[in-house]
């Protein structure tokens, strides 16, 4: 079985997403028969790399008067997972480097160990992830070779991998993250209770008429 998420660091979503697959493939015979392919999907290609307004700032502009509770049931699910949201001191840059880093730890096998380091950095520590200063302690951190780390933040590396990305969310019709794709079957929500999500694993057409996924901003 492959499946592919659609995620961004940005995303708290694709943060509690990720520790509930995470927690869904612990509980599914076969774990070593399943290949996780991490896809970048960027929310804020346009952002630039010095942070501005919070994450929370900036939910306050989307969603005017709901905003506090929404934000607080983002943090209460989160919580229920194990996980510290700080959307107060998270602020939204430019995901493209590390996504480039994250596409380099695939092919050193620690992908999921570097977006877990990001995204715990970002949301959790509320740091600068478009920094390469930022970026690089935290990919050595997850296991990846320092020399080249630096090598592909100072110049293009994977660059069109990332790219490909976003072509390929746009044929597999994913808007927004996290998505799964499962063996190539139209996308489903990454954020689904751990028990519905055992059951899009198993070795069934489960995953066959999920729901899409609309949501285009980082929470």
């Amino acid at each position: 079985m492959k499946v592919e998420i659609y995620a961004d660091v940005l995303c708290p979503w694709s943060y509690i997403g990720k520790r509930r697959l995470t927690a869904a493939l612990a509980q599914r015979p076969g774990r070593d028969g399943v290949e996780i392919v991490w896809r970048a999907y960027e929310l804020a290609p346009d952002e630039g790399r010095t942070p501005g307004p919070t994450a929370e700032e900036a939910m306050a502009g989307w969603w005017g008067e709901q905003a506090p509770a929404r934000v607080a049931r983002i943090r209460s699910l989160a919580a229920a997972e194990g996980l510290e949201l700080n959307l107060h001191v998270a602020r939204p840059v430019n995901t493209f480097d590390a996504h480039r880093l994250v596409k380099l730890a695939a092919d050193r096998g620690r992908a999921d160990q570097v977006m877990e380091s990001l995204l715990y950095a970002y949301h959790t520590e509320g740091r600068n992830v478009a920094d390469p200063g930022v970026l690089e302690p935290l990919a050595r951190a997850a296991g990846l070779d320092a020399g080249e780390v630096r090598a592909v933040l100072d110049g293009d590396g994977y660059a069109d991998e990332v790219r490909a990305d976003r072509r390929r969310a746009a044929e597999h019709r994913v808007t927004g993250v996290p998505s799964l794709v499962i063996d190539g079957r139209p996308p489903v929500s990454g954020v689904r209770p751990v028990a519905d999500l055992r059951r899009l694993l198993g070795n069934g057409p489960a995953g066959s008429s999920g729901v899409l996924v609309t949501s285009d901003r980082p929470g």
